[in-house]
C-alpha cells in the first residue's frame, strides 16, 4: 500500500505483538523500514517471533515481556525502547482478552480480567508513552485496536464491549486534549479477521463452522491480515498526519448489515421477489 521507506526511522511499539494480528501489523511495519518493539506476557513466544521477523524482513525487533495491567512493567517497555532505539514514535495498543459467554455465567473476576487487560492496559500504555512525549515535546501517534461492537454493543461479549467502548472514548477524548502536543490518537475497528489461537479459544470445536462469519459480511468473506496491516501502517505514517480522533471500521460492511432493520431480507430468493412484485402491482391496480 505504501512506498518501501514510508516508516523509515520510526520506532513503533505494539502490545500483544507476538502473535496474530499484532504480528501481522508488525511484519509490515518492518518491511516499510520501521524499528519494532513487541510486548506480551509470554517471553518465549515473543522472542521466537522477534527472531523470525528479523530474519524475514532484515529489520530490528526488540522483544520485551510485559503485562500491560502492571504500570511499572509498561514503564520498563518504554525505558528499554529508548535504551535500544533512542526514541519512540508510535504506540499501538493491541493487547486484548475476551470471553464468549452469557453474561450471567461470568464471574466478577472474569469480567475484571478483560477490563484490566483491554481498558486498563491501554490506559497504562497511553499514559506512560503520552507523558514521555509531552515532556520531550515530541510529536507522535497512538493507534488503538477496538472493535465494531465498541460503538454498537454486543451480546455474549459484554466485558469486551465495555472495555473496547472505553478505549474508543479515550481515543476521541485524547485526540482533542493531546492534539496541541502533536500527538494524534486514532482507532481501528476490525471485523472478522481469523487468527488461529484466538478464534480456537473463542469458538472451540465445530462452533466456528456453525457460526460462519462470512455469512454476516456483505462482501461474503473474512478479512486478510495484510488488509489490516495496510490500514494500520497508513495511520501511523506521516501520510495520515491530519487524521486525529477517528475510528475506522474495516469489516467488509458487517456491522452495517446487522444494523439495517430489513437487511435480513437478502435471504429471500428471486422467485419470491417476483411474487412480491406481482402482489404490489395488483394492490396498486385495485
Amino acid at each position: 500500500m505504501l512506498r518501501d521507506d514510508a516508516l523509515k526511522g520510526k520506532t513503533i511499539v505494539i502490545t500483544g505483538g507476538g502473535t496474530g494480528l499484532g504480528k501481522a501489523m508488525g511484519t509490515y511495519f518492518l518491511k516499510l523500514g520501521a524499528n519494532l518493539v513487541i510486548t506480551s506476557r509470554k517471553g518465549d513466544v515473543l522472542q521466537k517471533t522477534a527472531d523470525e521477523l528479523e530474519k524475514e524482513t532484515g529489520g530490528k525487533v526488540l522483544a520485551v515481556t510485559c503485562d500491560v495491567r502492571d504500570y511499572e512493567q509498561v514503564e520498563n517497555v518504554l525505558a528499554e525502547t529508548l535504551k535500544t532505539f533512542g526514541r519512540v514514535d508510535s504506540l499501538l495498543n493491541n493487547a486484548a482478552g475476551n470471553f464468549i459467554s452469557p453474561t450471567e455465567r461470568l464471574s466478577a473476576n472474569a469480567f475484571s480480567t478483560v477490563i484490566d487487560i483491554v481498558l486498563k492496559g491501554s490506559v497504562n500504555c497511553t499514559l506512560a508513552f503520552g507523558k514521555h512525549w509531552i515532556k520531550e515535546k515530541q510529536a507522535a501517534s497512538i493507534l488503538n485496536i477496538v472493535t465494531t461492537y465498541a460503538f454498537t454493543g454486543s451480546a455474549f461479549v459484554v466485558p469486551s464491549a465495555c472495555a473496547k467502548g472505553g478505549v474508543l472514548a479515550m481515543t476521541r477524548s485524547l485526540a482533542v486534549e493531546w492534539g496541541k502536543y502533536g500527538i494524534r490518537t486514532n482507532a481501528i475497528a476490525p471485523g472478522p479477521f481469523p487468527t488461529k489461537g484466538a478464534w480456537e479459544r473463542l469458538l472451540p470445536g465445530d462452533l466456528a463452522e456453525k457460526f460462519d462469519f462470512k455469512n454476516r459480511v456483505p462482501l461474503k468473506r473474512v478479512g486478510e491480515h495484510q488488509e489490516l496491516a495496510n490500514l494500520a501502517a497508513f495511520l501511523v505514517s506521516d501520510f495520515s498526519g491530519y487524521i486525529n480522533g477517528e475510528v475506522i471500521s474495516i469489516d467488509g460492511g458487517e456491522w452495517l448489515q446487522g444494523a439495517g432493520q430489513f437487511n435480513g431480507l437478502e435471504a429471500i430468493p428471486n422467485e419470491m421477489w417476483d411474487a412480491f412484485e406481482q402482489m404490489t402491482r395488483s394492490a396498486k391496480g385495485s
